[in-house]
């Protein structure tokens, strides 16, 4: 009934109600551009095909990179993938990144739910590493951690801290009203936390560093 009443109506009642703003590309396009085919508006030009052959573009898969990695496209372009940090680690907490990984796959990286980085205060790691992909002249900050009130025992009239007392970064977890926190700015996402945590459902979220600072020059 209402599209009946409109189509009875005058058009031109409404014509002051709409005023067209003039678009300057739209309107006024430059001369060689191609005007594209349409029906009342609607572009009717076919969608390219895909292109198989054309070669995916890069993509930075998040993983924990050992302490003082450099930026990952610095840190792939330089790693020999020579597995001498992982010998150095005396905690086996570095280990080969699985095939899975496609480009990330042979490089070190640190898989905290089986062994987290204990922090070593010579970081052997950072020593045997002659490609200098690790170094000591960038903070050691492989991510960051945070807890899951939702699954954290103490969050749930349970006493628990062990995350607290096994961090080795000290300030990095507080306990207040005996509940934890990660202390964001303090913390490395060394992934200790994580790998004592006694929860049912693992209530630390462990969280790679996104973007790492490059090589620093010589």
């Amino acid at each position: 009934m209402q599209g009946r009443l409109w189509k009875l109506l005058p058009q031109d009642r409404f014509a002051p109600l709409v005023t067209r703003v003039p678009h300057p590309d739209r309107d006024n396009p430059p001369a060689d551009t191609p005007v594209p085919r349409s029906i009342g508006g609607i572009n009717i030009d076919p969608v390219p095909g895909t292109n198989f052959n054309q070669a995916p573009s890069a993509r930075n898969i998040p993983v924990h990179r050992p302490p003082g990695a450099v930026a990952e496209p610095q840190f792939l372009a330089g790693c020999t993938r020579c597995g001498d940090c992982i010998d150095a680690c005396p905690y086996d907490a570095i280990v080969l990144a699985p095939e899975r990984l496609a480009d990330v796959a042979g490089t070190p990286i640190i898989e905290a739910d089986h062994a987290a980085c204990m922090m070593c205060e010579d970081f052997p790691c950072i020593t045997s590493c002659e490609p200098g992909v690790l170094t000591d002249r960038i903070p050691p900050i492989m991510g960051t951690a945070r807890v899951t009130p939702q699954l954290c025992l103490a969050y749930h009239h349970t006493t628990c801290t062990v995350c607290s007392e096994r961090c080795p970064v000290e300030g990095a977890i507080t306990v207040s009203d005996g509940k934890p926190t990660v202390d964001q700015d303090t913390c490395t996402g060394c992934g200790v936390c994580r790998y004592v945590c006694p929860a049912p459902e693992n209530a630390i979220l462990l969280m790679p560093a996104f973007e790492r600072p490059g090589r620093p020059t010589p």
